[in-house]
């Protein structure tokens, strides 16, 4: 029974993953609460799929967040601070239709996956965008971190 005790405990050391999850060094990830009512003029373009809104109010996000309608009354989040360089003057990103853009490297984002579109392949790491939660409830879209 001894031996069985050990093997047991041995098999669940080697079952421990030493992976751990990359954190964004530039981005500091701040708790927050904010509700989207999209029956307000501001938000109700989230009533259609692929429509995307910047919320700048403070204490969203660190810059802010851009809300798009991924369908199937599903919405995803992500921060408006670019991920690939520390806050400065330049790095809230402006989006067009569905991707934003950070105008200190012209870096390109997907605000349907958060992803990169036009990573170099300098063999440095970069950052896809900072994702934040977001539920459906009604006509409310509720964001937090």
């Amino acid at each position: 029974m001894r031996h069985f005790f050990v093997l047991l405990i041995f098999l669940l050391l080697l079952s421990c993953s030493s992976d751990r999850t990359v954190r964004n060094p530039f981005l500091q990830e701040i708790g927050f609460r904010f509700d989207l009512n999209l029956n307000l003029p501001l938000y109700s373009p989230l009533t259609n799929v692929g429509n995307v809104v910047f919320v700048g109010s403070q204490g969203v996000g660190n810059r802010g967040v851009f809300v798009i309608n991924s369908g199937f009354d599903q919405f995803r989040v992500f921060e408006a601070s670019c991920p690939n360089h520390a806050p400065n003057d330049c790095s809230t990103m402006d989006f067009d239709g569905q991707v934003a853009t950070c105008s200190c490297e012209d870096y390109e984002y997907s605000l349907f996956t958060g992803q990169q579109l036009n990573r170099p392949d300098d063999g440095n790491r970069y950052y896809d965008m900072l994702e934040y939660h977001a539920r459906a409830s009604g006509n409310t879209v509720i964001i937090s971190n």
